[in-house]
């Protein structure tokens, strides 16, 4: 199955964890603020969220936790990898966002990074955690779906 690529835009990692652990309740697109040397690095194709998350300190939500790693031609003015990024958002989001956070018991991962005209993006997304049987359900289908594609590959050769 293809993906379907938007044109303009350049994939720079994906969190292909976040889907197995979580339930997707609602995607959002997000800017981040990043210092010069973060976005040369991220241009490398350098970069990981896979265990990174979203927190609210003080009104604002930050990315905890995603590794971009130091750009090496970069000198006294070098990022720290693994710091906090202020995702940018509009105040009606960001307060919708941390109200379903504290009420509902949600959270907020990223599921992929990439480029628009430029740009460096998140996509975030309002997420509630799986439980191990929902986990073993999901593999279950999946491990049937590959079996069945194989059998009807078969037969029709």
């Amino acid at each position: 199955m293809k993906k379907k690529t938007v044109p303009g835009q350049k994939i720079i990692c994906l969190n292909r964890k976040a889907s197995f652990n979580f339930f997707f309740i609602e995607l959002l697109e997000a800017g981040i603020a990043l210092k010069g040397s973060e976005v040369k690095s991220l241009r490398d194709g350098k970069g990981s969220i896979a265990d990174s998350y979203a927190l609210d300190k003080s009104g604002e939500l930050f990315l905890i936790n995603s590794h971009i790693p130091m750009y090496r031609q970069s000198s006294y003015n070098n990022h720290n990898p693994k710091g906090e990024r202020k995702l940018l958002l509009k105040k009606k989001e960001i307060n919708k966002l941390i109200g379903r956070i504290n009420q509902e018991g949600l959270t907020i991962v990223p599921t992929k990074m990439y480029f628009v005209k430029g740009k460096v993006k998140v996509e975030i997304a309002v997420a509630k955690g799986k439980k191990l049987y929902d986990k073993r359900q999901v593999k279950k289908t999946r491990d049937w779906n590959r079996e069945k594609a194989r059998l009807l590959s078969k037969n029709n050769k």
